[in-house]
């Protein structure tokens, strides 16, 4: 059918077939392993965002409480060091830091947990200056008439402010989704066996590296391409309107 012996092949195509039919079974783990870290390390780090962006905005009023002021201040400034230090790392040597730290401390920690963990942390490090941003591009005087009609600051927060912010916040979420199931690559030097370690396993039985990561880059091309085109179906029937912007636009013009 092919044209050429399946047993014996000759050249990049050939060899690229040949090492996807059989080592089908372990492509597909990767990739169910490199699905499952970015879903569960975006959904988890969006949540972790949300709260850290929400404590980043609260305001510290005159006429507050010592205790809540120092209260306020201790948790805003954790969140500044915790938000620092995961932007301005490499992914990569988080997950060493983390991994083998946390055996160091002779606490029994699975790869994949801690690549699931070194992900949401990361995740909620970039989305908590998003979703502050997100808030931050709701305009002002809403808050301001909610507060008027007898709303609390935390009622406010919950039922105007979050869902317009959240629909800005989307197409970023989106795109911090891609980034991950790119970035769970780097997982493989804490030996989490997702896609990239398949392609490193498999081409490494053969000698044949380069046609074993030209499978994964299809199948990485096929997995951005897919959830692409379905986030922005999603994007544009939330959308609705152009007149609103975008929390990235924020972030640049604070």
């Amino acid at each position: 059918m092919l044209g050429f012996s399946i047993t014996d092949p000759s050249n990049s195509l050939e060899w690229m077939i040949f090492l996807a039919k059989k080592y089908s079974g372990m492509f597909l783990e990767g990739t169910w392993l490199t699905l499952y870290i970015a879903v569960a390390g975006t959904i988890l780090g969006f949540l972790l965002g949300y709260i850290i962006g929400i404590i980043q905005d609260i305001r510290i009023n005159e006429g507050d409480s010592i205790l809540k002021k120092g209260i306020f201040k201790i948790l805003k400034a954790i969140c500044r060091i915790y938000v620092e230090v995961f932007r301005d790392t490499p992914m990569i040597v988080q997950a060493m830091v983390l991994y083998y730290g946390i055996r160091q401390a002779n606490v029994n920690i699975t790869p994949l947990f801690a690549g699931v963990m070194v992900t949401v942390l990361n995740t909620g490090a970039y989305m908590a200056e998003t979703v502050r941003a997100g808030i931050g591009s709701i305009d002002m005087g809403q808050r301001e008439g909610a507060w008027a009609m007898g709303m609390s600051p935390m009622k406010t927060m919950i039922y105007v402010v979050l869902p317009q912010a959240f629909k800005n916040i989307i197409p970023e979420m989106a795109n911090t989704f891609l980034t991950n199931l790119k970035m769970t690559s780097v997982l493989n030097v804490i030996a989490v066996q997702e896609l990239f370690m398949a392609a490193k396993t498999v081409g490494g039985n053969y000698y044949k590296y380069f046609e074993s990561y030209l499978v994964i880059a299809v199948i990485y091309f096929v997995l951005c391409f897919v959830f692409n085109r379905l986030f922005t179906f999603l994007e544009k029937k939330m959308k609705k309107t152009e007149n609103y912007a975008l929390a990235v636009e924020y972030m640049e013009n604070p």
